[in-house]
């Protein structure tokens, strides 16, 4: 894999993530979140500073192993849509933070989550496709995404009339 296409991926995650914590830091800080009613399989707040930067590695991994190989395979139109599906779920993803830390809006936020869910399910077939096996790691992405869809709907249930 080339240097290259491995920085260019992780640059994309690493600005996802720092858009994601300039919204959520502030939040947690203040004990906003804290206070919210949550189910009782919300995790440990120690949980979360390990597995995103888990995740972010794998989709700046996988995708880069991916580009490079449609690439090769000389699928430009295909990475060119691999690509494009790559920067709409980073979009997502750092666009549900904002929605739900720093706008407060649970049920829009939510939303935002089943469709990153359905994004990064995505992402991870057509990341399959491309390298079987070795792109089976990135499944991680959707299911931590659809537990987060779950977690957030129902906390936007509990905490309807804040």
């Amino acid at each position: 894999m080339r240097l290259s296409t491995l920085l260019g991926t992780g640059a994309a995650v690493a600005v996802t993530a720092v858009i994601g914590a300039a919204a959520t830091t502030p939040e947690i800080e203040r004990d906003w979140y804290q206070q919210l009613r949550k189910p009782p399989y919300q995790p440990p707040r120690q949980v979360f500073p390990v597995v995103w930067p888990a995740l972010y590695a794998d989709v700046a991994v996988v995708s880069a192993s991916t580009i490079e190989r449609l690439d090769a395979q000389g699928e430009h139109k295909k990475r060119a849509t691999y690509q494009a599906a790559l920067l709409i779920n980073l979009a997502l993803n750092a666009g549900w933070s904002w929605l739900f830390f720093n706008r407060r809006r649970f049920g829009p936020a939510t939303l935002v989550s089943a469709a990153l869910a359905a994004s990064s399910a995505d992402l991870t077939r057509r990341a399959v496709a491309v390298g079987g096996g070795r792109a089976l790691p990135l499944a991680l992405y959707p299911m931590w995404c659809t537990f987060a869809t779950v977690l957030c709907g129902h906390i936007a249930v509990l905490n309807r009339r804040r």
